[in-house]
């Protein structure tokens, strides 16, 4: 049975820092592409962040580029979401998601091609 396990989140300052982790089990994980999003209450879920799966390529969406970083440990199964400079719009509960991907290293921002989703951890970004 496939886990995706998030931690990390909680309540920050606006110009904060936080770091997500994800442990993931029940798949080889150096076969799939990790991703992030996000849900805001009465939003869509938003891409965030996405890693191959050798860690080589990474994507980030608009919203949070040159703020966030990704990265990933094949030998720990985990991937982390380092976020710097957090802002009261970035209050969201915060996803993990695998990707098993066509090619070798293709990322996809879209979240309907990612098979396997955690169960969320909150981020709170108070001014």
């Amino acid at each position: 049975q496939v886990q995706l396990v998030e931690s990390g989140g909680g309540l920050v300052q606006a110009g904060g820092s936080l770091r997500l982790s994800c442990a993931a089990s029940g798949l080889t994980f150096s076969t799939y592409a990790m991703g992030w999003f996000r849900q805001a209450p009465g939003k869509e879920r938003e891409f965030v962040t996405a890693i191959s799966r050798d860690g080589v390529r990474t994507i980030y969406g608009h919203s949070v580029k040159g703020r966030i970083n990704i990265s990933r440990d094949n030998t720990k199964n985990t991937v982390l979401l380092q976020m710097n400079n957090l802002e009261t719009e970035d209050t969201a509960v915060y996803y993990c998601a695998a990707n098993r991907p066509p090619t070798y290293n293709s990322l996809t921002s879209r979240s309907g091609e990612y098979e396997y989703w955690g169960q969320g951890t909150q981020v709170t970004v108070s001014s």
